[in-house]
């Protein structure tokens, strides 16, 4: 699918009922999440994706014979982000993915960026792997450790990775980050069975990033960030189905990217990501753009960790 057709608006009408019913099917305690994820995920189990000949990743499923396979992608609406000013806290997408992947310090696997904007004043931009599907790091690891699964979300096998730092190079969006030593983590961390899905425990000598929380799709519940967003700013959903919900409404994915003016980072490059932005400066949570700043990332999991009050990379 080309990037016009992708983002063109269907034809008239409202979203099929039976798309709809796919998704209010997850209403409970009031609010909405992905809850068809569950149901689509494990209906297109992943693959390992790799083109090389290489084996297959352990812990990373096949896809399903005859199944029809999901194309998930993320919509970041820029009108609703004020970098949590509103609230008093830092980035709290950021807060919430550290949290529930014991991301090491300082690993900010989706970060919020302050841009600069035409004329004066500032924008925040969350910024988490751009799931590209032409994607330069997959391209350039020798070891086939970075790969893309059938549904087009990239994952990195730490058993597989050699620390070479090749496709951290080769990212354009600098989202990828290396263990130089034994990270400290909280104990819990270390009850975590690895899977490549949730990169638990961290390891030395390997490379880290965002990965669009697959094993949370799987149970019918939103990423981390998009979960803990208090502006609701953070869309996640399925191309292939044309859904797409930040955990208070569903939305037609085209319709609303089309209608809003939807761009990709570095489009130019071609990488295709499958990270969306709706253009905005926080205006629709009432934000002042010459408001800058926002509070420091915090790593909650510090004084439960052994060490990270002196660790350094």
């Amino acid at each position: 699918m080309t990037n016009r057709e992708m983002l063109s608006p269907p034809p008239a009408g409202a979203v099929p009922k039976s798309g709809r019913r796919r998704f209010l099917k997850s209403l409970g305690s009031g609010v909405l999440a992905l809850g068809s994820l569950g149901a689509l995920v494990g209906a297109a189990r992943r693959g390992p994706g790799i083109e090389n000949g290489s084996a297959p990743h352990e812990g990373v499923h096949a896809a399903v014979p005859g199944k029809r396979l999901r194309r998930w992608a993320m919509v970041i609406d820029l009108r609703q982000c004020d970098g949590c000013q509103s609230v008093d806290k830092p980035p709290q997408c950021t807060q919430a993915c550290i949290e529930g992947h014991f991301a090491p310090e300082p690993m900010q696997w989706i970060e919020v960026y302050e841009g600069e904007l035409p004329g004066g004043g500032v924008q925040f931009i969350p910024t988490p792997c751009q799931q590209c599907q032409n994607p330069p790091c997959v391209n350039v690891c020798p070891v086939a450790a970075t790969f893309s699964t059938p549904e087009g979300v990239v994952l990195i096998d730490q058993d597989r990775c050699i620390g070479c730092r090749i496709c951290m190079e080769a990212c354009p969006y600098d989202r990828r980050f290396f263990n130089w030593g034994q990270p400290p983590q909280p104990p819990e961390a270390l009850f975590v069975e690895y899977d490549p899905e949730h990169q638990t425990p961290a390891r030395k000598g390997t490379v880290m990033k965002c990965n669009f929380c697959p094993h949370l799709a799987r149970a019918g519940r939103l990423p981390y960030c998009a979960r803990a967003c208090p502006n609701n700013a953070i869309y996640y959903g399925d191309l292939e189905e044309d859904l797409a919900t930040n955990g208070r409404e569903v939305v037609r994915l085209s319709r609303f990217l089309a209608e809003h003016s939807s761009y990709r980072l570095k489009e130019h490059l071609g990488t295709e990501p499958r990270v969306f932005y709706i253009p905005g400066h926080g205006e629709g949570v009432g934000h002042d753009s010459y408001r800058g700043g926002r509070k420091a990332t915090q790593w909650p999991w510090q004084k439960r960790a052994e060490g990270a009050a002196t660790w350094s990379r």
